[in-house]
Order: structure tokens, then C-alpha cells, then sequence
């Protein structure tokens, strides 16, 4: 009796949920949940069938060469299979595709490269399909508002794509984001099938556990979805950031501007891991990075509003008139808004993990979550670099592009404690990981990951967090004053260490 009613409630809200699927979508077929369940199902069973063929059909030495290669070859048809899949049903699908595609140092290396290009190469729609849902929202026809709007998308996300137009009121250049047609109606279904995908893939591999990415989704889509709220994003990190010149936030065009429309204005530039582009405009890619890593230490350990989506396309580089560098931040619909205990505790983390003290850092991964032993992996996931590096002192060795390999191959050795981890860890920990992943990714194409000028910046916000937090807690001037003496000295010993340091590493790698 119990399985009947379970059979038929699950039937019962599979065509309640095609039946919303197709009136929210203005009763387009692809858009059914019956045929976009069945999509994943295929491509789960699939994904299955090759490891369980391929892999999982005898018992191997993991320890061979030859098991090593097998599982390559079987990660590398299960990435093809499920970007197969995601570019099928696409909308939220390619989000987390894109999600997939960050996390560098913590899944297996084949589905982080395969799914990388679903950060530039997104499926797109016709102009057609965008003018009606501008028609729709602005509740005029996009030619009485734009000029000249060009068919060619400038890029092409998993939410949204965004055209160059032009105002024919102003006559400005603007961009114009236009959510895709469909994927408010399927979010809803979308989620509630990856969230059946990764439970059966999770009773069928034990160390698969990707929960944590279903529920950071389902919190984080429906923010992303609602473009005035990435508006208001843009606008609060332009006023937070002013006192950075080189750093340019497109302004945003609220007349035109809907929940699903945003207007902005146009910039022009090289994605931030062009570094042919960089090379045509003498642009100095260390100088860039160096941009970077103040813009996010700052946003992270002070100021606690972080753009939590820096993919190379959503960062361009230019040349001002005046042949300054300018980097130019797009796309603020992610954001994490970090507590100020967790500033504190993130900050302390990283203090210890650079003084190389092991039972601050397992302290301070505890006030994160992280109970155990597990705060050695944790470490390693914060800071992208084995536990060999972490020990000897991550600012005093070079991360190299063997130390990478052999993150990547081993990963899959320590998945089950790394599901651990992320299913554990403070969720406001969840995005930062991701944000740091695509820096480093970012810093590891332009050859400029090994920087002390990263490590010193980091420090130093750190350092201010972690006094002002100190300060905040005390009534006693005198504790205050005493405190700030503290946090100079500080700042003074750490200069004079990177500088010796920097001085160090000239000699060894000149």
C-alpha cells in the first residue's frame, strides 16, 4: 500500500511539475519535466554503465599505474557524457556546470577541464527569443528602445547573455542582459532533479557526495535570477571600492532595467587571461594580478562582500587613454555577504596556516566546522597546495605545475573526507572556496601564483580584521591604544619578512 502511494505521489508531482514547466514557459515542449527528468536519467544511467564496465567490474591495485589510467579514461567519458547533458537542458544545469568547472583543486581533473568551457561557450538563443522577453518586461518593443542591437552575443552564461546595443534616447553604448526565456520556469524542476541525480549517484558511488553543491544552488539561484538585485550588487561594490582608480564597475541604466533585463554601460577589453591581448597593449599581467589580489583580500577579510563569480569572463583588462591598467569587474549577481566572526576566524585561519602553526589551524577550522584531523585536508583546500607545502610554509615554495598534477590525481583518493568537509563546513565557506579556486586559476595562466605581494596584502587585511574585531570587543581605551601598537608592530615584522623573502627568492630563482 505505502509503495503504491508513493508511486503514484511520485508520478502525481512529475506531471504537476510538467504541467508548471510548460505554463511558465509559455507551453514549450523542451521545457517538460518528464522529458528533462528523463534526460538525466540517461545520462546518470550512462555515467553509471561506464564505471561500473569500465572500472568497478573487478577489483584493482589502486596502487598501479594501470588503475590510474583506467580511471582517467572512465572520468573522462563520464565528463563528456554529463557536459552532454548539461548543455541539453542547459538554464540551471550549465550553472552548475560552471560551479563544477571552479572547483580546480578539489574534484578530479578531468571534469574540471571539461566543463571549463561552459564558462565562455554557454548555448545561446536568437535575438527573437531575447526581444520577447524585453517585450514582455519593459512592456515596449526593443527597437523603439535600442539602436543598432547587435545579434552576436558578447558572452553567454548559464542565466543570461548580454548583447551590445545602443540607447536611442542618449545614444549611449550600453550592454544588455537578457535572462534566457526558460529558465525561471525550469528552476524550480531543474533543482529538484540534480537533487534525485546526486542522491542516486550517491547510493550508487559512497564516495560521491555533491549535496552540498545542490543546496548551495538552490539558495544561491533564485538571488541570481533577479538581475535588479545584481544591479543594486554593482552599485554597493562601486561605492565600496572608489578608492580604487584602476578598478571600473559598469554603471547601470535603471530605467531600462527589469528583474530580467539589465542595462548597463558598455566597456570594452581583453578577458583577464588573455595574455596575447595583455602582450598587444603592454599590459603588465603581474600588475593585474596584483590588482586582483588587493581587490579580493580586501573584499574577503575587511570589507566581507565578496564577488563570488571572478571566471576570466566576467574580468577585463584595458588600457585607460592615459596608458593606466584598468581591470573592469562584470556580472554581480553572486555575492557572499561574509559575518563578522567568520571574517575573524577565516582571517585567524590563515594567519596560522602562514605561520605554519598546526594547532591554530586545527582550532580555528573547528570554529569553521571542521572537526578532527580533517583540518589538514581543509588547509589544503583553502590554500590550493599539498599538505608537504602547507608544512614547510606556502609563501616560502613555489606552487608548481607538477604540484598541481599531483593535487589533481590524488583527489579522488580523498574524496569521501573531502565530501566531508564540504558538507560540514560554515556555508559561508562554500563560495569563498570557489572564489579562491578561480583566482588561483586565474593567477596560475598569467604565471604570476607565486607573488609575495599576494601573501604580504593577505596578511596585512587579515591582520586588520582580526584587531578590529579585537578593538570592537573592548570598552578600555587603553587596551585600544594597546592594541593598535600591537597591530603596527605587526605590520612592521611582516614587511620586513616578505622583504626578506622576496629578497631570498631573487637569489634562488635568478
Amino acid at each position: 500500500m505505502l509503495g503504491r502511494v508513493v508511486k503514484y505521489g511520485v508520478l502525481g508531482g512529475t506531471l504537476l511539475g510538467s504541467g508548471y514547466s510548460l505554463h511558465a514557459n509559455d507551453y514549450n515542449v523542451n521545457s517538460v519535466a518528464l522529458v528533462r527528468l528523463a534526460n538525466a536519467g540517461l545520462a546518470i544511467y550512462d555515467i553509471a554503465w561506464v564505471y561500473k564496465r569500465q572500472l568497478y567490474y573487478r577489483e584493482w591495485d589502486k596502487t598501479t599505474s594501470e588503475y590510474a589510467q583506467q580511471k582517467i579514461v572512465c572520468h573522462k567519458i563520464a565528463a563528456e557524457r554529463l557536459l552532454e547533458l548539461i548543455r541539453t537542458n542547459r538554464g540551471v544545469y550549465i550553472k552548475v556546470g560552471q560551479h563544477i568547472g571552479a572547483l580546480e583543486y578539489l574534484l578530479p581533473s578531468e571534469f574540471v577541464q571539461t566543463m571549463k568551457v561552459l564558462h565562455s561557450k554557454a548555448p545561446q538563443n536568437s535575438v527573437e527569443d531575447l526581444f520577447r522577453v524585453i517585450r514582455q518586461d519593459l512592456k515596449r518593443d526593443p527597437r523603439e528602445v535600442f539602436d543598432d542591437f547587435e545579434a552576436e552575443p558578447l558572452g553567454t552564461a548559464s542565466l543570461a547573455q548580454v548583447h551590445r546595443a545602443r540607447l536611442k534616447d542618449s545614444g549611449s553604448v550600453v550592454a544588455v542582459k537578457v535572462q534566457h526565456p526558460y529558465v525561471r520556469g525550469n528552476s524550480i524542476v531543474d533543482m529538484k532533479t540534480m537533487e534525485m541525480c546526486c542522491r542516486l549517484m550517491a547510493w550508487i558511488f559512497p564516495d560521491f557526495n555533491m549535496q552540498w553543491l545542490v543546496e548551495e544552488s538552490k539558495r544561491n539561484l533564485p538571488i541570481e535570477l533577479d538581475f535588479l538585485n545584481e544591479g543594486r550588487n554593482a552599485e554597493q561594490i562601486a561605492s565600496m571600492c572608489q578608492s580604487y582608480k584602476w578598478l571600473k564597475i559598469p554603471k547601470i541604466h535603471w530605467e531600462y532595467s527589469t528583474d530580467r533585463v539589465l542595462v548597463m554601460e558598455y566597456v570594452e577589453g581583453g578577458q583577464v587571461d588573455d595574455l596575447e591581448y595583455m602582450q598587444r597593449h603592454k599590459i603588465d599581467p603581474i600588475e593585474v594580478s596584483n590588482h586582483l589580489g588587493s581587490l579580493y583580500a580586501n573584499m574577503i577579510f575587511v570589507n566581507g562582500f565578496v564577488h563570488s563569480d571572478p571566471h576570466p569572463g566576467n574580468i577585463l583588462v584595458a588600457k585607460t587613454p592615459r596608458g593606466d591598467t584598468q581591470v573592469m569587474l562584470l556580472d554581480h549577481g553572486l555575492y557572499s555577504t561574509l559575518t563578522d566572526q567568520f571574517r575573524y576566524d577565516y582571517s585567524q585561519l590563515w594567519l596560522s596556516i602562514l605561520r605554519v602553526d598546526r594547532p591554530a589551524m586545527r582550532e580555528y577550522s573547528a570554529k569553521l566546522g571542521i572537526r578532527g584531523n580533517l583540518y589538514g585536508i581543509f588547509a589544503c583546500m583553502v590554500t590550493g597546495r599539498p599538505w608537504e607545502a602547507v608544512l614547510t610554509g606556502i609563501d616560502r615554495t613555489r606552487a608548481s605545475t607538477s604540484e598541481k598534477k599531483t593535487i589533481q590525481s590524488e583527489t579522488s583518493d580523498v574524496l569521501p573526507q573531502i565530501a566531508d568537509v564540504l558538507e560540514h563546513v560554515d556555508r559561508q565557506m562554500l563560495l569563498i572556496l570557489k572564489t579562491n579556486d578561480l583566482i588561483r586559476s586565474i593567477e596560475t595562466t598569467l604565471g604570476t601564483q607565486n607573488r609575495q605581494t599576494a601573501f604580504s596584502v593577505m596578511s596585512r587585511c587579515c591582520i586588520q580584521t582580526v584587531f578590529r574585531q579585537q578593538q570592537a570587543q573592548t570598552t578600555s581605551e587603553w587596551t585600544r591604544f594597546a592594541l593598535k601598537l600591537r597591530q603596527t608592530f605587526m605590520h612592521l615584522k611582516m614587511s620586513l619578512y616578505y622583504t626578506y623573502l622576496w629578497i631570498l627568492n631573487s637569489r634562488i630563482w635568478s
